[in-house]
């Protein structure tokens, strides 16, 4: 039987990634039992009660079952960043979609830093108990070997994302609209963005921003972004809403535009892609694993984001084209 250890995933990308895995080894009929974070509780009742344990995130009780049930699985796959706490005598399989794992942002504080070091450092004495590291793109199976020492062959490239629902629907767009689906984090890059924007609005007089800020998480970006809506800026946060209503605002709105100084896939690109958005984007490594987009700033200066505004209101922008691709066909035969 495979075990599915997702105990640290809860919200966020990973968790639209893992809503999707298990509905499709559900689909393929794959013979799972699946772990899952304490948070997760009220879900995934699809799934026969005594085929999932909701434990409460932690490495002793993660290494508690293990310990009194490794016997049980015939593989295992970890997504979740961490592989197991101890070594097994069948194949392990971890997902790393977590790019601070290689590299911290110096925009994090003095905390946020140390908190990632210490992972890192977990991270890194776990590694011997896996035997294949899955990962989102080539730019992270770079960052990977160039920090840890690992079998390059067994560090295999398979992205994968729900893209069932993403079909554009043809309707049409709101004109001069923009959206950046993120959480609030530091890396993300919103004060940046929010600058721009409003020095774009000031001198333009067009334009309409989207974000999905959590204001009772995110308290101090919460507050300038209401001090923003106050002053008279046409910026919406919708906070954090569900997948359908998400897909809906993709498929009225004109532009993404992603500014995030760090990511290990950027999945908001490639659904926003598959909606219909053309893309505005840092011009990282990241995004150009991902697509070419119709333009690409400094992540880094304000003035390079407002220019990239500007520059998406003319009308000789070329249309973005997608790379990546969705491989969750090929994950589900390598777990199967």
């Amino acid at each position: 039987m495979l075990l599915i250890d997702a105990l640290y995933i809860n919200n966020g990308g990973g968790r639209v990634l893992l809503d999707y895995l298990v509905q499709k080894l559900v689909d393929h009929n794959v013979e799972a039992f699946y772990l899952f974070d304490e948070r997760c509780l009220n879900d995934f009742n699809y799934i026969p009660a005594d085929r999932r344990l909701y434990l409460k995130a932690s490495l002793s009780n993660r290494y508690t079952f293990y310990k009194n049930n490794f016997q049980k699985f015939t593989k295992v796959f970890c997504f979740g960043n961490l592989p197991p706490t101890l070594r097994l005598d069948i194949p392990v399989y971890t997902y790393l979609q977590q790019t601070l794992y290689l590299n911290v942002p110096k925009e994090f504080s003095i905390l946020q830093r140390l908190l990632f070091k210490t992972k890192s450092f977990i991270f890194s004495k776990l590694l011997k108990n896996t035997d294949f590291l899955l990962v989102q793109s080539n730019l992270v199976k770079e960052g990977f070997l160039k920090k840890y020492k690992f079998n390059s062959n067994n560090v295999l490239v398979l992205p994968f994302y729900p893209n069932h629902d993403l079909k554009d629907e043809e309707r049409d767009r709101e004109a001069d609209s923009y959206i950046y689906v993120s959480a609030g984090t530091p890396h993300k890059n919103h004060i940046r963005l929010l600058n721009a924007f409003c020095k774009f609005y000031d001198e333009i007089k067009r334009g309409k921003l989207y974000v999905t800020v959590d204001f009772d998480i995110f308290i101090s970006l919460g507050e300038l972004i209401k001090e923003k809506i106050e002053q008279g800026y046409p910026i919406v946060n919708l906070g954090f809403i569900k997948r359908e209503q998400l897909i809906k605002q993709y498929n009225k709105t004109k532009y993404l535009v992603f500014p995030s100084l760090e990511e290990s896939f950027g999945l908001g690109i490639v659904e926003a892609i598959e909606c219909g958005c053309e893309v505005i984007g840092a011009n990282l490594p990241y995004t150009f694993q991902v697509c070419e987009p119709s333009i690409t700033f400094d992540p880094f200066e304000e003035k390079s984001i407002y220019l990239a505004l500007v520059e998406s209101i003319k009308n000789n922008v070329h249309s973005t084209q997608q790379i990546i691709k969705n491989e969750i066909n090929q994950l589900i035969k390598l777990l199967n």
